[in-house]
C-alpha cells in the first residue's frame, strides 16, 4: 500500500489558522522587518534603510527581547494580527508575505532546508549589512536608504 504523503502545515493552513508555534516557525530570520523604513505618503512606496531597531541582534537577526518588544518599542508591528493586505511593506521574500500571497517558500527557508543558517548562507538576511540605531547619533534616515532589499 502506498504511503500517504502529508503536506507541511504551511501548505495546508492559512496564516490565520496557524498555531502560535507554527506562526513563529514561519519567520525565516532575515531581520528585514526590523529595519527602519520610510513610506512615501503620496504613492505608498516603502523605502528600507540600513538602520535596524535597537532591539535587533544584527548578528543573529533576531530580536533581543522579543516578548517585551512592543512595550520597549511602541511602534513595533505585530504581524500575527495583521491582515494579509497590510503586509505590503514586508519584503517580497518574507515568508509571511509569501504565504499570504499564495506563493511557495524558497529553498533557503529554514522550514524547507532544515537549517536556521540557510537564510544567511543564501545572502537573504541583513547580517553584516546594517547598523543598529543604537550606534547612530542624529541622522537623516533618507541618507540611509538602501536598494538591496527587493
Amino acid at each position: 500500500m502506498a504511503d500517504i504523503v502529508r503536506r507541511p502545515f504551511w501548505e495546508q493552513k492559512t496564516l490565520v489558522e496557524m498555531s502560535a508555534e507554527e506562526w513563529e516557525s514561519v519567520c525565516d530570520g532575515c531581520g528585514k522587518c526590523c529595519l527602519h523604513k520610510l513610506e512615501d505618503h503620496d504613492n505608498g512606496d516603502v523605502f528600507y534603510t540600513d538602520v535596524a531597531c535597537r532591539l535587533l541582534d544584527t548578528n543573529l537577526c533576531r530580536c533581543s527581547d522579543y516578548s517585551a518588544r512592543r512595550k520597549l518599542v511602541p511602534d513595533c508591528v505585530s504581524l500575527r494580527h495583521s491582515e494579509p493586505d497590510d503586509m505590503y511593506w514586508l519584503p517580497e521574500s518574507c515568508a509571511y508575505r509569501v504565504l499570504a500571497e499564495g506563493r511557495m517558500l524558497e529553498d533557503w527557508h529554514p522550514l524547507i532546508s532544515g537549517d536556521v543558517n540557510s537564510v544567511h548562507e543564501a545572502g537573504v538576511s541583513i547580517r553584516g549589512r546594517c547598523i543598529s540605531e543604537n550606534e547612530l547619533k542624529d541622522t537623516d534616515y533618507e541618507d540611509r536608504i538602501i536598494n538591496w532589499v527587493e
